[in-house]
């Protein structure tokens, strides 16, 4: 009697435990689109000329710097978000996850441009790194930088909301 019994616990533990792997197997989530929220406003100079106007989101806690643009599926040409770090340091990119192709525009503690990395190919994990330290990071639709005529050494002004 106990070895039946034995054998009845065994096989219920042995049926829930399948049963709930093939549940958790075909279970998938779906999750809402992240939408763009306006937290500042970023100006990009050229000498004392305001070449383009954007509105951004700021990425400054550890989760949203690891997060950034990741599973948005686009981004109006007058929208970006910028990276702020305490300090400047040398930074490094991937596009895992990120289905928009960017432009990443990198700024020293003065707010001036240090660097580029341009047209990012969306799901591409090569590293795309600043040429030298950088305090913030700008990403923006891919082509902008081009299409902004944006050179090293043009800066950019915040105001926050």
């Amino acid at each position: 009697m106990k070895r039946l019994k034995r054998i009845v616990i065994a096989g219920a533990i042995f049926g829930i435990f399948f049963s709930c792997a093939d549940e958790a197997k075909n279970t998938s989530i779906e999750t809402d689109e992240i939408q763009f929220t306006k937290e500042g406003e970023l100006f990009l100079l050229k000498a004392e000329d305001t070449i383009q106007q954007l509105d951004i989101e700021f990425a400054e806690t550890a989760y949203e710097q690891q997060t950034g643009l990741m599973y948005r599926r686009s981004m109006e040409a007058n929208q970006g978000m910028l990276f702020v770090y305490s300090e400047e340091a040398m930074h490094s990119f991937y596009m895992k996850n990120t289905y928009i192709p960017l432009d990443l525009i990198f700024f020293g503690k003065d707010s001036s441009i240090v660097s580029f990395q341009e047209n990012a190919k969306p799901l591409d994990e090569t590293s795309l790194p600043s040429k030298v330290p950088a305090q913030f990071i700008l990403e923006v639709n891919a082509g902008k930088v081009k299409q902004w005529n944006l050179a090293e050494g043009d800066k950019m002004i915040i105001s926050r909301n």
